[in-house]
């Protein structure tokens, strides 16, 4: 495989499983030196770092509670400081809550936005200060931004919409200084928050085209032809990785 993001410093975001994992996964392959953040299991996220280790790359794993404030902050400063120097913004982390509109509350609203929205200008301030001219941002969101397949997913389709628009709007930003921000919007991705093998599942099947679920391996893909040099005249962009769900 190619070493395209040799000597590349990159940080992902929740990264200890999933997409995420894979992305860690991809990018290290790739040459990157990969710092992965995680929130819940120190075990899940340092398995992973073993993994790319045994593989012959770099990485390490740092906890970051992206609800905190200051967390993502701090990731990007560690990265920073052990590194000196940060290339590459994978911003994976997120939470959903599923609630029929009558019960949503102020807390629920915090957490999600808290996490998928705050979190993001947090990462993409603190990180596009330390980049210079090739630095890349990307942004995991979700199809569920722009089409709804069931009720309840209001308010975490509005912080994925609020996710993708920071990309358009902030690619005017960033683009004077070499910087690229760009969104990969995946839709039905096979992974321990969404399985493939569930009555849902079936039902979100049926809906896609393709006639299945995605790999988080095929989302690590695309995002790290979005880090590499091959995509240095994409930016602003939603890449869409849903199968044709919502075609």
């Amino acid at each position: 495989m190619s070493k395209s993001l040799a000597q590349k410093n990159a940080l992902v975001t929740g990264a200890s499983r999933g997409i995420g994992a894979a992305i860690a996964k991809r990018l290290a392959a790739d040459g990157a030196n990969v710092t992965l953040t995680y929130v819940g299991s120190q075990a899940a996220a340092a398995a992973v770092v073993d993994e790319i280790r045994s593989a012959g790359g770099a990485a390490q794993a740092v906890h970051a509670d992206a609800l905190e404030p200051g967390a993502s902050l701090a990731a990007v400063e560690t990265v920073v400081s052990d590194q000196g120097s940060i290339d590459i913004l994978i911003s994976n982390a997120g939470v959903n809550i599923s609630k029929p509109l009558d019960d949503i509350q102020a807390s629920d609203y915090d957490t999600v936005f808290g996490v998928n929205v705050r979190a993001n200008l947090e990462l993409i301030k603190a990180a596009s200060t330390h980049m210079e001219a090739g630095g890349r941002v990307i942004l995991i969101t979700a199809t569920i931004a722009n089409s709804f397949f069931a009720p309840g997913l209001g308010l975490y389709g509005a912080s994925k919409a609020a996710a993708n628009a920071f990309v358009q709007g902030w690619a005017r930003d960033l683009g004077p200084k070499g910087i690229t921000i760009n969104a990969v919007v995946p839709g039905p991705i096979d992974t321990d928050m969404n399985p493939a093998d569930t009555d849902l599942a079936d039902h979100l099947r049926s809906m896609v085209p393709l006639g299945r679920y995605g790999t988080p391996e095929e989302v690590a893909s695309l995002t790290a032809f979005l880090a590499g040099p091959e995509a240095a005249f994409i930016t602003g962009a939603r890449m869409i990785i849903d199968g044709g769900m919502n075609v």
